[in-house]
């Protein structure tokens, strides 16, 4: 097997990648967190510009690259096979994060249990069988193979780092979906394959500004494992966490939200629903979270924010937040997309 040494630029970070993986491929098996999005070719969370070195491409969407981008020299790391030793310039890295990621791994684990949260979300929880400890940071994701293909599926973990003998998963159910229509009772003792972790948006652990969590749907899951290792590992940061739901129905982990504001000092949770039913007699916030954010969040704010729900919803937060001086480091986001290889 060939291996080329990919050295990134400007961090002077190296590994090595072998031509029949990706270099991104490479990077997460020697725990070196590049930025990174679907993993697919899709997003252009990976792209940066070859400096030096032969490389290849599988196929990728010219959305995320466009045809005069490659003729300049950028490329995808996600698409990318080193077929020599490179020179990379990263465009979006954290060299804070660079160094911290995890070597990603392949789990074997069973469907220990299924319950519903609301009419379509549902919570997943997967028991670690070999090896029974899959280390991983709040806020990432694992990729779990759909039993008898080899298509797979990303869902961010729920549960905190400490519990990491299982994981849980917040789920949205999608009619006809190859993998959430599964989640029924007779799925339970069904074993699956699981890879990982992913993600980098984690927590910034140098970092003492307060902290902006907004989400919506399913998004609850990465941003309830930040809230809750912010609890117990007691740091004194400010929480403002921001929900977006249609209807009062479409809520739910209530209870838990009230006993989180007796451990964290200062924490405020802003639910908001688009389209209340009148009988549910709403009285909070109405509107899209967005515009519920762009009424509320101070202008200026020292904060680092963390964005996880449906694709629509963060591209129109991430303007928002722009308009309110947020630097673009501080802010950090999750898509969470019910198309092609992502539900």
């Amino acid at each position: 097997m060939t291996a080329h040494k990919v050295r990134f630029e400007p961090v002077g970070v190296e590994i090595s990648a072998n031509e029949d993986e990706t270099v991104l491929q490479a990077a997460f098996r020697q725990g070196v967190s590049l930025m990174h999005g679907c993993k697919e070719g899709q997003c252009a969370s990976c792209k940066s510009l070859l400096v030096e070195g032969d490389l290849e491409m599988e196929k990728y969407s010219t959305f995320a690259l466009a045809d005069y981008e490659r003729e300049q020299g950028y490329v995808l790391l996600c698409r990318s096979h080193a077929y020599s030793d490179l020179t990379v310039e990263l465009l979006n890295y954290d060299e804070e994060m660079i160094l911290s990621g995890l070597p990603v791994q392949t789990v074997q684990t069973i469907v220990s249990a299924i319950e519903p949260l609301t009419h379509d979300i549902k919570r997943l929880v997967l028991q670690l069988v070999e090896p029974k400890e899959l280390r991983f940071r709040a806020g990432q994701y694992v990729d779990i193979r759909i039993p008898g293909s080899e298509e797979h599926r990303s869902y961010s973990m729920a549960n905190t780092p400490t519990a990491n003998d299982h994981l849980e998963f917040v789920l949205k159910v999608f009619p006809g979906g190859r993998f959430s229509s599964l989640l029924d009772e007779s799925f339970v003792g069904t074993a699956l394959e699981v890879t990982g972790p992913y993600g980098s948006c984690v927590l910034r652990e140098n970092s003492a500004r307060d902290v902006v969590l907004i989400g919506g749907g399913a998004g609850m899951a990465p941003l309830w494992s930040l809230l809750n290792d912010i609890a117990e590992r007691g740091l004194k940061r400010r929480v403002t966490f921001y929900y977006g739901a249609r209807a009062r129905r479409d809520l739910f982990y209530l209870d838990k939200l009230e006993e989180l504001q007796a451990r964290l000092a200062e924490f405020r949770f802003i639910p908001a629903l688009s389209e209340p039913f009148p009988e549910e007699h709403w009285e909070g916030e109405t509107g899209l979270i967005t515009e519920v954010v762009a009424q509320t969040l101070s202008a200026g704010s020292e904060v680092d924010v963390y964005l996880c729900g449906p694709a629509p919803m963060i591209d129109a937060a991430l303007p928002v937040l722009a308009r309110k001086g947020i630097r673009e480091e501080r802010i950090l986001f999750d898509k969470f997309t019910p198309t092609g290889k992502v539900e």
